[in-house]
């Protein structure tokens, strides 16, 4: 299948580099360890776990652990971080560092869910320029050689743009990497990704500084379009991937230069489901294992004219035994529909940001909300 190709060099965060530019994004639910090595089966790139809390961490939070057990083979191995005080950011890389746990920290500056926000925390927190580069500086100076990248949207609606600002702070804080979701947190998931911002960080960047580039990828084509519109250095990859995780095998086609395999016909894709469900049940048992995969089921047949009464049997899946029992029954040779193509995912629409009383007040106060920090992991 031929498709924009595009030779890159190869993205560097700190000491790792890789020829495909690629990160998968860190999602809440989605992006566990076995999901993570389902997706480096198909193609090479960053994978980052889903995201923690600073605190969860530091207190030793038996969820937070569990949620960042890495895979023997992970390579390097990429930890998410959430945190609105910097004294508790900077304990978390610390015991990141002496522990051993990750070969890099990615800070959350970018998630728009209220649970987060109103707190202060993901996107709402780069409007307080004073506390975001007071939290970057503490990570990056309990980080020793572990390399500190920042995720952050472009502000938190269209009339608090916060972007340019954010990422300077960070890069003169000494960050490795500065990825963009070229949205706002008012926009959460809905309408179209803004690609001139993610340009416009380039543009603003030193040349030496990757600048990665996030939204609306949901092909390799996509993938391709971004970095020639942008000039970003990368892509982050994440609802594209959902039911999809052959879209890492095709990222890194493209950015090789070759041509794009051949879309996956119903039999690979019940196989890939199946290999699915096997890496969850190694990682989460099998009981639990199995009904994570539930989740998926709809987002890997999303075009596929698989019956009504099958799809909702798949859907409520309780063994591995009945998966392949009902994966049997599938037309195996039934082909990728284009209906399977777009976005997929959550959407959703706008709405307004909640943040913590009085935040909008002072972007310089460099105080943290009382009761900022979650007490458990997850966003």
């Amino acid at each position: 299948m031929s498709a924009p190709t595009a030779v890159r060099a190869p993205l560097r965060i700190g000491p790792y580099a890789c020829d495909t530019p690629v990160v998968l994004a860190p999602m809440a639910g989605i992006t566990n360890a076995g999901f993570r090595r389902l997706c480096r089966e198909q193609g090479a790139g960053f994978y980052v776990c889903e995201m923690i809390t600073s605190r969860g961490l530091v207190e030793r939070n038996p969820l937070t652990f569990r949620m960042i057990a890495m895979d023997p083979a992970e390579q390097p191995r990429s930890l998410q971080l959430y945190g609105v005080d910097p004294v508790t950011v900077g304990a978390a890389v610390r015991m990141v560092v002496e522990r051993d746990l990750a070969d890099h920290v990615d800070l959350n500056f970018g998630c728009p869910v209220p649970k987060v926000t109103r707190r202060g925390g993901g996107a709402a927190l780069p409007y307080k320029r004073r506390l975001f580069a007071a939290i970057v500086r503490a990570a990056i100076n309990n980080a020793a050689d572990v390399p500190v990248t920042v995720k952050m949207r472009i502000g938190i609606d269209d009339e608090r743009h916060t972007y340019l600002d954010a990422a300077q702070r960070a890069a003169d804080a000494g960050v490795a990497a500065v990825a963009l979701h070229a949205r706002t947190a008012a926009q959460r998931y809905s309408g179209t990704a803004d690609w001139s911002a993610i340009a416009r960080l380039r543009d603003a960047m030193p040349a030496e500084l990757p600048v990665l580039g996030n939204g609306d990828i949901f092909s390799a084509t996509d993938a391709v379009r971004m970095v020639a519109q942008t000039g970003c250095d990368g892509v982050v990859v994440g609802r594209g991937c959902l039911g999809r995780p052959w879209l890492f095998g095709d990222l890194e086609a493209a950015f090789a230069g070759r041509p794009l395999p051949v879309p996956p016909r119903l039999g690979q894709v019940a196989a890939t489901m199946r290999r699915h469900a096997v890496l969850l049940g190694e990682h989460l048992g099998a009981d639990k294992g199995i009904r994570d995969m539930r989740k998926h089921i709809a987002w890997y047949l999303k075009g596929f004219p698989v019956g009504p009464e099958l799809r909702r049997r798949l859907g409520l899946v309780s063994s591995l035994d009945e998966l392949d029992e009902l994966l049997d029954q599938l037309d195996p040779h039934q082909e990728f529909p284009a209906e399977a193509d777009g976005p997929r995912g959550r959407q959703g629409s706008p709405g307004r940001v909640v943040l913590p009383e009085r935040w909008l007040d002072d972007p310089d106060d460099a105080s943290v909300p009382l009761g900022a920090e979650l007490e458990h992991s997850g966003g």
